[in-house]
């Protein structure tokens, strides 16, 4: 065992106390350093102190914090208050098997929007086409056979009728406004596809105006383009505004992959609504016509033209062939041609004056003229431009009525 003296002793005492007071002055300078660098409270910062009483967070009550975002909100109060006007329709059809005799089978199935308590139904034209039955299916799961009460193909809408049930009031999807309505603003697609529960996808505007051509007479022009997701089945569904307005009918998709991706098109509401009181009322829509047989300029056409010494000072229009008489077009002063041609198994005059536009709207074929009388009535006028041998000259045509010239054909 070793001795150490008293002075010894007292010497290491006297150290031992100097270390300690350096080792708690770091340590103090330490946290300091750390409090000043490292915000109290902060969960982030590691600052594990406890808060004295003078720094207790407030008290939040639980029923003050938004489980959602406005943007989520605004969607869910959407769907919730009109989902239930959308229902899902399925047709039948009839085709004939193996022994020529008429048998019915399944149709196809689209959506639709209920559009007054009476049990009227505003969808697309196509999701009814060829069915001689139609069913619809509410939002509860019942099922309700209804009709089709007028069409407008030409618009691809169609407006049918089911007898509500009586014990309570159906859920109706109000008519808002495509005027005003722009690219970038935010829209809502909700459709019933193949009866199952209601699906609802959110996109904005992507585009306005745009021309889409159902097939080779019909064109339908003004379409909402928009990047929603619509399913299939969705045809006939409403797109919506962010206040759960109805500012379009969805109508079709354009995808490369055949899915629900791709490009999205809905018939604008004003169109709908300028329409619908027609179709209730008269099964379909009154549209005025320019009583004439046209002929769309083709480059063989044209070529035929210039080697027979009357070249055609357009390359894009409607050749008149014959303006019936007394018809619209010849009270207006259209002449028809006068020579007939051949034309594979079609035989036209060549010669008529050649039509370049309608009520303001450049008219290059057939369905262009369709679509500068989509609006306009039996009975209204029209300033038509058209050239004559070579001159451009133009005459105000008093319209008749289209059913009249398809009643003749």
């Amino acid at each position: 065992m070793r001795l150490y003296s008293r002075t010894q002793i007292v010497l290491a005492a006297a150290c031992s106390s100097a270390i300690a007071l350096g080792v708690g002055f770091g340590l103090s300078a330490l946290q300091s350093r750390l409090a000043v660098r490292l915000p109290r409270g902060n969960p982030v910062s590691g600052d594990l102190r406890a808060p004295t009483d003078r720094e207790a967070p407030p008290v939040v009550a639980t029923d003050s914090i938004q489980p959602y975002l406005p943007g989520e909100q605004e969607n869910i109060s959407v769907y919730e208050r009109y989902n239930e006007g959308v229902v899902n329709i399925t047709t039948e059809v009839v085709s004939l098997n193996f022994f020529y005799e008429p048998v019915p089978r399944e149709g196809g199935s689209g959506s639709g929007s209920i559009i007054d308590a009476k049990g009227y139904v505003l969808t697309n034209n196509h999701v009814v086409k060829g069915a001689y039955k139609v069913f619809v299916s509410l939002a509860d799961g019942g099922r309700y056979e209804g009709k089709v009460v007028g069409v407008d193909p030409e618009n691809d809408l169609a407006v049918l009728k089911f007898d509500p049930p009586k014990d309570r009031p159906v859920v109706t999807i109000p008519f808002g406004s495509s005027a005003s309505i722009k690219v970038g603003q935010k829209v809502l697609a909700i459709g019933n596809p193949f009866g199952l529960e209601r699906t609802i996808t959110e996109g904005i505007v992507s585009g306005l105006g745009r021309p889409v051509q159902q097939d080779a007479n019909s064109v339908i022009r003004g379409m909402i383009q928009t990047d929603a997701s619509i399913n299939p089945g969705n045809s006939g569904g409403p797109l919506l505004d962010s206040r759960g307005d109805m500012i379009g009918i969805t109508t079709m998709i354009y995808s490369p992959s055949g899915g629900s991706v791709g490009i999205g098109f809905a018939v604008p509401i004003d169109t709908a609504k300028r329409v619908v009181p027609e179709l209730i009322k008269y099964g379909g829509v009154k549209r005025g016509w320019i009583d004439a047989t046209y002929v769309e300029l083709f480059p063989s056409l044209i070529e035929y033209m210039k080697q027979n010494g009357t070249p055609l000072p357009v390359e894009k229009g409607l050749l008149v062939s014959q303006a019936r008489k007394l018809g619209s077009a010849d009270k207006a002063g259209i002449r028809g041609g006068a020579t007939p041609v051949r034309y594979y198994r079609d035989v036209f005059y060549i010669g008529g004056d050649v039509i370049v536009s309608v009520d303001g709207m450049k008219v290059s074929g057939l369905a262009d003229l369709y679509s500068a009388l989509e609006d306009n009535k039996p009975g209204e006028q029209v300033e038509v431009q058209f050239y004559r041998n070579g001159k451009l000259m133009k005459a105000t045509v008093s319209l008749s009525d289209r059913a009249d010239r398809k009643a003749a054909e």
